[in-house]
């Protein structure tokens, strides 16, 4: 599934994100799933945040943009590295990735209101 686009399509019903990450490197023997493969041999595997292979930058930015303001919650599960260290590491690093909407649009340098009447004079309409 593209989640970028998801988040474009539902971004209205989106109430927690439930963080995790996770890779997908098939071969000519396996797909996601992998049978019976132990999980670290497995093509398709949870990782910890940051190991894998979502792109956390572009959904941190399209929730932002879309006004999100609720939970990001991580969900740890790692078949490479320990729970204590993918606790450790996951908090900080979905903070690092929080984003503080502006205040106001990046080019409203001066920060003046707005004279609608004045605009329509010096352009005379």
């Amino acid at each position: 599934m593209d989640y970028l686009a998801f988040i474009d399509l539902y971004y209205d019903r989106i109430n927690a994100f439930h963080v995790k990450d996770a890779e997908f490197k098939p071969d000519g023997r396996q797909r996601v799933c992998s049978g019976y493969q132990p999980w670290a041999q497995r093509a398709g595997r949870f990782r910890s945040l940051g190991d894998g292979q979502v792109d956390f930058a572009a959904i941190f930015s399209k929730l932002t943009q879309y006004g999100y303001d609720s939970w990001a919650v991580l969900e740890w599960e790692c078949c490479v590295k320990s729970a204590e260290q993918g606790a450790a590491e996951g908090a900080p690093f979905i903070e690092s990735h929080l984003i503080e909407p502006p205040a106001r649009a990046f080019d409203d340098f001066a920060g003046g209101e707005r004279d609608e009447a004045q605009i329509k004079r010096m352009l005379g309409l």
